[in-house]
């Protein structure tokens, strides 16, 4: 699926924001998203939140043999995944261009700067060492995704613990967090990727651009630094000529933030030890705010159960005393029943078609007071015959119904309009036959 493209209305909006220097989320120009980090109840597992963008960071490590070429150090792997559920562009199953621009520049910003040292990751020379696997999902997507994964990177390097092991002749013993505490991992420093995107050619700057800033961006600078303010890698891109004061100024701006993201990590990771060792609560869930519909806990509230019974008999005398009125059933005869009589009916309203009908149905009836008809026929002893009789003297059949056992005060006949016509001519017929007989 892709992207739903921005509006010419959007774009330029957004352009002239900038050039007045105002953002949407009323940031200033070198202004950071709010930055939030969370570990997990495992050692190597962190969330870390900048602004909406937010990346899942997670840490494994299993012994391997080493490469040829470099016997006696260890594997570094990372790998970033964009999901669907982070933004419905990402494609799942496929590498797109900016997974692999993105996956390449963590490998050259972390790994290949030597932060990591992997030469305390040998256990055999030549035979066993250990792989440190670094996986960073991306669970939402709001811009600069490249800062925050270098950002849960390095935090879940940090906060990392591998097996301790033991080595004796040919024999290589690993030793469970039970029986020996895990050894945290030797980090020599912490680079940290800053973005800066650029606008108008580079005539406007902005650090951290969201998403929206990223659609409209002509260029974007990246710059990876640690707190000793040496740069371990810079990468541009958008086709956008830089001049060297405007990379001068962006590395200057660059050391700054790395210096306060830094500090932020540290003081993350000491809190996370210091409840750790105090056995105080810890994980995602503690770290989600109380009173909020996603929270997983919520602080015990006491409850006074002595007077329940009281408030039960006082909310019973309150309330309305039911309905008398009960449906009872109606049996019109054998084997049939009707539920609801005397209740108000509640069926809807007939369709046009049903009313049609039941007008036409009602113009065909036709009820006499008497016993003799208007067709000439008569009919005598009525109450002794024990069938219906049904008369029937034309094309279209004429029905006459006549119920035994009751007085036949109302005859019930149902002819069609072409009967009516049709039937003053029937009438002289019927007197001749009468006289007839008569004599």
């Amino acid at each position: 699926m892709k992207e739903t493209p921005l509006s010419n209305c959007e774009r330029r909006f957004l352009l002239r924001a900038i050039e007045e220097k105002k953002r949407l989320d009323g940031r200033q120009t070198y202004d950071y998203r709010n930055i939030r980090i969370s570990f997990g109840t495992d050692y190597g597992c962190c969330i870390v939140e900048l602004g909406k963008t937010r990346v899942l960071g997670q840490v494994s490590c299993e012994l391997v043999s080493p490469k040829l070429n470099r016997a006696t150090e260890g594997i570094l792997f990372f790998n970033l995944e964009l999901s669907q559920m982070a933004a419905p562009a990402f494609e799942p199953g496929r590498q797109s261009d900016l997974l692999v621009k993105l996956n390449r520049l963590l490998e050259r910003c972390l790994r290949n700067s030597k932060c990591i040292d992997t030469e305390s990751l040998c256990v055999v020379a030549g035979e066993k060492v250990w792989q440190i696997r670094v996986d960073l999902h991306l669970l939402n997507h709001d811009g600069n995704i490249i800062d925050a994964a270098s950002i849960a990177a390095i935090v879940a390097l940090c906060h990392f613990r591998r097996p301790d092991v033991s080595v004796q002749g040919d024999e290589v013993t690993l030793y469970t967090p039970e029986e020996r505490d895990p050894v945290p991992l030797s980090i020599h420093h912490m680079p940290i990727c800053v973005s800066f995107a650029f606008f108008q050619q580079g005539t406007y700057l902005l650090v951290d651009p969201n998403e929206r800033e990223e659609r409209v961006m002509d260029g974007l600078l990246v710059i990876a630094m640690n707190k000793h303010r040496e740069i371990c890698t810079i990468q541009s891109s958008g086709g956008i000529m830089l001049l060297k004061d405007q990379v001068l100024r962006c590395s200057k701006i660059a050391g700054v933030k790395v210096a306060e993201i830094t500090e932020l990590i540290l003081k993350a990771l000491e809190n996370d030890q210091k409840v750790r060792k105090e056995g105080g609560k810890f994980g995602f869930a503690e770290s989600i705010a109380n009173q909020r519909i996603t929270a997983f806990k919520m602080e015990k509230a006491p409850i006074d159960t002595s007077d329940v019974e009281e408030k039960a008999e006082e909310i019973i005398a309150e309330a309305e005393p039911p309905s008398e009125v009960v449906s009872t059933p109606v049996l019109w005869s054998p084997g049939t029943a009707q539920i609801g009589e005397g209740v108000e009916n509640s069926w809807g309203d007939l369709e046009d078609s049903e009313k049609e009908d039941d007008e036409g149905g009602g113009d065909e009836a036709i009820i006499l007071d008497s016993i003799k008809m208007d067709t000439g026929v008569v009919v005598s002893d009525i109450g002794s015959q024990d069938a219906p009789i049904i008369l029937s003297d034309s094309e279209e059949e004429e029905m006459i119904i006549l119920e035994p056992d009751k007085n036949p005060k109302k005859i019930r006949t149902q002819t069609t309009s072409a009967k009516q016509e049709k039937a003053p001519s029937k009438k002289p017929v019927k007197r001749r036959k009468k006289k007839r007989a008569a004599n």
